[in-house]
């Protein structure tokens, strides 16, 4: 049987990195590595610099794949996401195909593999199809949650109070929903059309690496600057990963 390791990686740190993390990649025969075409080349080079670094047992291969694009022209989004998820799964099949008997095979995911990544379902996706007799195992990493209440030095939740983990869209559409609200995957900075100035955001980019940028005030006196300030950065960078913390009222308030 062929053996899948899924590991979290952390926010593009190195040593977000975790001893378990390292472990898992020394003992794949194969790390596969996603390029994600022109633009995004520092991720890639990112998980480079860690194989560079970690990676000692002799003769593990790294094989990279280009990962395909996200078609959204007449469909929703789960039916583009579904689509895309479909593609990518009939490359990891041929990646877990090209291993040999026996052999192991890693997939370094950004951040953590259970928060806002696929991989794992479409791992499970290519099992389920049962042309590949193969197991799989997934090893945490540093989220970008912990990575952004690291830098802005806060805890994510209020005393007694829930959390909201969205997404930009989500946000759009529904509103603030919770006093402190987890805000991902928001290309539309959702935050700068919130009718609720007093809220405070923590805003963060390129978590982990050496050009992150953290901003945080009342909403209403700082949105405006972080939307200039993320639009000149993904210029700059040709990509962007950021995140943020909407957060309503006080510890220890009814």
């Amino acid at each position: 049987m062929k053996h899948i390791l899924i590991i979290g990686i952390g926010t593009g740190n190195p040593e977000h990195l975790t001893i378990q993390a390292i472990n898992a990649m020394n003992a794949a025969d194969v790390i596969f590595l996603p390029v994600k075409g022109p633009g995004k080349e520092e991720l890639a080079e990112v998980r480079r610099e860690i194989c560079e670094r970690y990676v000692t047992r002799p003769g593990i291969r790294l094989s990279e794949f280009q990962v395909p694009q996200r078609q959204t022209a007449e469909r929703t989004y789960t039916q583009s996401v579904d689509a895309w998820h479909g593609e990518i799964a009939h490359i990891y099949g041929e990646l877990v195909a090209s291993l040999p008997d026996d052999g192991s095979g890693a997939f370094l995911v950004w951040g953590d593999p259970s928060l806002y990544d696929s991989t794992i379902r479409i791992i499970e996706r290519v099992q389920r199809e049962g042309r590949l007799d193969f197991d799989y195992r997934v090893i945490p990493g540093i989220t970008s949650i912990q990575a952004l209440a690291a830098s802005h030095k806060i805890p994510v939740n209020l005393v007694g109070k829930p959390i909201e983990i969205t997404t930009g869209r989500r946000l759009a559409r529904d509103g603030l929903l919770t006093d402190s609200t987890i805000v991902m995957l928001d290309g539309e900075q959702a935050f700068a059309k919130i009718d609720d100035p007093d809220a405070e955001i923590f805003w963060g980019a390129y978590l982990g690496t050496e050009d992150e940028m953290v901003r945080s005030g009342r909403l209403g006196d700082v949105a405006a600057d972080i939307v200039t300030l993320r639009a000149e950065a993904r210029q700059r960078h040709g990509w962007i990963m950021d995140i943020y913390l909407l957060r309503k009222g006080r510890d220890f308030e009814e």
